[in-house]
Order: C-alpha cells, then sequence, then structure tokens
C-alpha cells in the first residue's frame, strides 16, 4: 500500500468497499442490533449473529471473517474499571525511574568504556510496567504463589532503574551496566540473564522471541500442576512483554495455537506496539496493530487493543458520523510515526485537517493540546483497565496491545525517530529537556560538569512518593524481578543482594509543581 493509496483493506476484508445502495435499510438492521444488545445482551446477540452468519453461509454468501476491529480502545470508557491508584505519586516515581534508565545507558557510553544499550524502549513502555508492578505483579513470597513474568530484553534498563529505587541496587550497581567482567560483583547484565544474576532475573528474554514461546510453555505447565493436583496455580499469572517487530519472529507466533487450544486464560501478552523495529518502521505502508489482532483472534485469542489515551474520549464521543474514527482505520503506521516527530500544528493539517468535519472537530484545542493527545500505552487508566479485563477474562489466553511512542519524553531527536532504537547516548540538550520534561531537580551545573556523569536521582526513602511505591508492592509479597521466594525455608532460596538504598541527596534546585497531566 503506497501512502494516500486506499487502505480500507487493512480492516481485514471488510466490505466498506462496496457501495451502500440503501443506507437507511442500513441504518434499521444496526438500529436493531443495538436494540438487541441493551435489551437482551451480548450473549444473545453473539447467538443471532453466529446463526445469521450459517445462515449466510448456507445461501452462499461471501462474509469475509471480521478479525479486526475500528482503530480504538477495545474496552469503552463507561466499561473501564476505575483506576485504584495514586497517579500523581506513580507519575513521579515512574519519571525518576525513566530518568534513572536512560542516565545509566548514556554513562555506560563514557570514554574507554561505549558498551552500548537501549534508552528508547523503556521510555516508552515505562506505563506498561509500572501498572503491571503497582497493581498486578505477584511477589514469590505471595501465597497463591509469585506471578511470572517475561520481560522485554530492550527494557531491562528500567527494571534496574525501579530496583534502584527500591534499595535492591546501589549507583555502584546501575554503574556496572553491560560490564560483567570490569566491574564484577556489580555488574548488571544487558538482559534477562538468569545465569549472570541468578538472585535477579527469572527468565531469559534474549534473544527475541525466546519470551513468547517459553511463557506459553510455563502457562502450560502451571495448569498441569493444578490439574493433576501437584501444585495450586489458579491464583498465578503469566505475562509476557513484548515489542511489536519482536512479534515478526517465528517463534514468537509458533506456539500461538497451542495457548489457545488448553484455554491458557492464565496468560496474558502485552505486545508494546511503538510501531518500530530496529532501524526503522514495523510496517510502514500497514498497520501492526491490526495485522497483530487479526492474527491472534484468528489463532482463538482474547484481543484487547488500548490505542488512545483519556484525551481522545471527548473527542470520539462527538465523532457522530464516523469521520475521526475513518481517519483513524485509513492512516499508516508510517504517517503516525511521522505525526509523533513533527508538532501539533502538523497533525491539525495532516491528521484532523483531512475532512471539514475533523478539522472543525478540534477548532478549539491550540496546537500543544492537540500534540498532548496521547497514545493509550501511556495512558494509567486505559492501561489498568485493560489489565483488569485480562485477569478476569476466562477460557481463553490474553494479548493486549498497546500503542506507544519509542523514545517517549526523551526530547525531538529521539521521540518517534526512525534511529531511536540505535541511539546509546544524549547531547546536553537532550538531557536538560528530558530534565524538564520529567521534572527532575537536577541543576544545569549538574549537566554541565561532566556530560556523561549526570547523576542518578533518587529523592530518599522518606519522600511520599518512595512510601507510596513500597506500600503499593507490599500486598503483592516480594519483589519483582525475583527468582526465587525470600523466605528462608524454601529449598530454591538463593543468596541475595543486601545493599542499603544510595538515596542521592535532593538537589537545592526547587521542584517544580508536577502537572496533572504528567508525563
Amino acid at each position: 500500500v503506497a501512502a494516500g493509496e486506499d487502505t480500507s483493506h487493512i480492516l481485514s476484508g471488510l466490505t466498506n468497499q462496496l457501495p451502500d445502495r440503501d443506507p437507511e435499510e442500513t441504518a434499521e438492521w444496526i438500529e436493531s442490533l443495538d436494540t438487541l444488545i441493551r435489551e437482551q445482551g451480548t450473549e444473545r446477540a453473539q447467538y443471532i449473529m453466529r446463526s445469521l452468519l450459517q445462515r449466510a453461509g448456507a445461501q452462499s454468501v461471501g462474509v469475509p471473517m471480521v478479525t479486526t476491529t475500528d482503530y480504538v480502545n477495545t474496552i469503552p470508557v463507561d466499561q473501564e474499571a476505575p483506576f485504584p491508584g495514586n497517579e500523581d505519586y506513580e507519575r513521579r516515581y515512574r519519571a525518576y525511574m525513566r530518568w534513572n534508565a536512560a542516565v545509566m545507558v548514556h554513562r555506560a557510553q563514557r570514554a574507554n568504556i561505549g558498551v552500548g544499550g537501549h534508552i528508547s524502549t523503556y521510555a516508552g513502555a515505562a506505563t506498561l510496567y509500572e501498572v503491571g508492578f503497582n497493581h498486578f505483579f505477584r511477589g514469590k513470597d505471595h501465597p497463591g504463589g509469585g506471578d511470572q513474568v517475561f520481560f522485554q530484553g530492550h527494557a531491562s534498563p528500567g527494571m534496574y532503574a525501579r530496583a534502584y529505587m527500591e534499595g535492591r541496587l546501589t549507583e555502584e550497581d546501575l554503574d556496572g551496566f553491560r560490564q560483567e567482567k570490569s566491574k564484577e560483583g556489580h555488574a548488571l547484565s544487558s538482559y534477562p540473564h538468569p545465569r549472570l544474576m541468578p538472585e535477579f532475573w527469572e527468565f531469559p528474554t534474549v534473544s527475541m522471541g525466546i519470551g513468547p514461546m517459553n511463557a506459553i510453555y510455563q502457562a502450560q505447565s502451571n495448569r498441569y500442576l493444578h490439574n493433576r493436583g501437584l501444585k495450586d496455580t489458579s491464583d498465578q499469572q503469566v505475562w509476557a512483554f513484548l515489542g511489536d517487530g519482536e512479534m515478526d519472529e517465528p517463534e514468537s507466533r509458533g506456539l500461538l495455537q497451542l495457548a489457545a487450544n488448553e484455554n491458557l486464560d492464565n496468560l496474558n501478552f502485552v505486545i508494546n506496539c511503538n510501531l518500530q523495529r530496529l532501524d526503522g518502521p514495523v510496517r510502514g505502508n500497514g498497520k501492526i496493530m491490526q495485522e497483530l489482532e487479526a492474527f491472534f483472534r484468528g489463532a482463538g485469542w482474547n484481543v484487547i487493543k488500548v490505542v488512545w489515551g483519556r484525551e481522545w474520549d471527548e473527542l470520539l464521543a462527538r465523532d457522530s458520523d464516523g469521520s475521526l474514527v475513518k481517519i483513524m482505520n485509513e492512516t499508516p503506521d508510517g504517517d503516525y510515526q511521522t505525526y509523533k516527530a513533527e508538532s501539533g500544528g502538523f497533525v491539525r493539517e495532516h491528521f484532523f485537517g483531512k475532512t471539514p468535519q475533523t478539522k472543525e472537530m478540534v477548532a478549539d484545542l491550540t496546537d500543544d493540546q492537540i500534540w498532548n493527545l496521547k497514545r493509550g500505552g501511556h495512558d494509567y487508566r486505559k492501561v489498568y483497565a485493560a489489565y483488569k479485563a485480562a485477569t478476569e477474562f476466562k477460557g481463553k489466553p490474553t494479548v493486549i496491545l498497546a500503542k506507544t511512542v519509542k523514545g517517549y519524553g526523551l526530547g525531538p531527536h529521539f521521540e518517534g525517530r526512525n534511529a531511536t532504537h540505535q541511539m546509546k547516548k544524549l547531547t546536553l540538550d537532550d538531557l536538560k529537556s528530558f530534565r524538564d520534561h520529567l521534572r527532575i531537580p537536577v541543576t544545569d551545573e549538574q549537566l554541565e560538569g561532566d556530560l556523561y556523569a549526570p547523576p542518578y536521582f533518587h529523592p530518599g526513602t522518606d519522600a511520599p512518593e518512595i512510601k507510596y511505591m513500597m506500600e503499593r508492592r507490599a500486598p503483592w509479597a516480594g519483589p519483582c524481578p525475583s527468582a526465587a521466594p525470600s523466605t528462608p525455608t524454601s529449598p530454591f532460596r538463593r543468596q541475595k543482594r543486601t545493599r542499603s538504598p544510595s538515596a542521592a541527596p535532593a538537589s537545592s534546585r526547587p521542584r517544580p509543581p508536577w502537572p496533572s497531566s504528567g508525563c
């Protein structure tokens, strides 16, 4: 599909290219279905629709299999589970983690070291992980057994940054990133690596494709143990965090039917759909989220899409004629990436400006407000609602397709750029921009002294947001990631790091007020 061509076929064969010869009759059929759902519920509506499809098949009516839905959130606003946390606190320490993760990789590029690393993946996926850490991931000491979490390999700096905030790692440990030989005793492996860090990582997830395959087998093993009375695993969930580009690996998709055939509803895939792979778009002229939705649904999975943040809710509610959704459906991923590399004014002209209706829809919004219309994977409420629905769904494994921006918040040189995956270091201007975006109380003088030694930041263990963070983890019984229970009775206990927190003193630079919209 070339840019500008009709992309309606992306919706998996939906017949929206056919002319509507009787719009009034079409509206009556749709109204009848709406009435059926409203008065008799979705189960009855499903039965009627299946009966109609069977009848159409018997009459040789060529009805395509509908495996994709509109390019909007799967969960309607009025059905979203309410977010139970304190968004202000969670945004604050998420910002600290994003800063420390980026600084850790940046510091590892100093002279005579230059060991590489990935800055942009975690910057864009932080919300996906933090909602899990704060509200879902059970630790190994949980009475029902701990969850098994397969972390996306390139996001490992974020897990180290959280462990630093929790006091499990020190600044010296962070400075040992990717330096297993020269920093023995304080080294952090490039990716999740149980052999190099047996007390920290539980599962390896690199090379790409290992994570999804092993997560399926782990969920199958848990179900086997439970069904045969060997171990109660009924409360345990298996989570696999994956990249959209990673899903092109044969191993990533090769066992999906196994999970569906065995009804592994204890399994959740979270695919970080930042639309970029190592060196460019995943599907520049297509739509990777739609493709993955069709693939997983066809394999028998429950699919939840988290495409748009809450800022879009009002616009979509006012989209009475479907003009906005039509544009969303037809815009290829390459264009979406272009929008994130430009400006609010550019989005107004080239996205909303495609029809008079959508242009008028944002007439009262400033360019900055348009620019701050976020993708769903950066919205705590949307992500929480998706995770909650996934863990409560029965009968099928669930995949959550969360749209994000790679390099989110890192500034114009990183955010949404094709080369962002390969970029390992920040310029002074990048550091200052990132600091300001995250409201990190680090001074210009601290950044200008040594370009490759920007300070880590920790507000101290007595900071209210850190106390809240530790309180949120307490009910889940143990840190995550962690390879084994901390209880001394466990025969599988491994020696854990027992270092006190290395909390950097708060800077004399006053902390700016935290905006309600967050990062």
